[in-house]
């Protein structure tokens, strides 16, 4: 299992209201647009990542992190011989991914995925 990518996440109001200070002061793009959630790299890069969400997507709160590895399958099959509870999902959802949210040992809620 590789992680491929590792995502802060900010709950906000309005995801929208990132813009001028992310986008404008710190010259980070969007590369990722959803209306309810905004994701930002730096200039002509893929990484590093900053989203900005009203919610987690499908009615969820927002996660604390977002983790994208290369075999989901096997991070949850992990999980559960761990006896870690799902928070949400495992589930498909219409972007794109399938994802679960699980607690941190100091109770972060994370949302691992893998790009369908």
């Amino acid at each position: 299992m590789v992680v491929r990518r590792v995502v802060a996440n900010i709950a906000a109001t309005d995801a929208q209201a990132a813009q001028a200070f992310y986008g404008e002061l710190l010259g980070m793009e969007i590369v990722m647009d959803h209306g309810w959630i905004v994701t930002f790299a730096g200039a002509g890069q893929s990484m590093p990542q900053l989203s900005i969400a009203t919610e987690g997507g499908s009615g969820t709160p927002v996660p604390d992190l977002s983790i994208e590895v290369d075999n989901l399958d096997a991070v949850e099959d992990g999980m559960r011989e761990a006896g870690i509870a799902f928070e949400y999902g495992p589930a498909v959802e219409p972007w794109g991914v399938r994802r679960f949210f699980v607690r941190d040992p100091f109770g972060r809620l994370v949302n691992i995925l893998g790009h369908l």
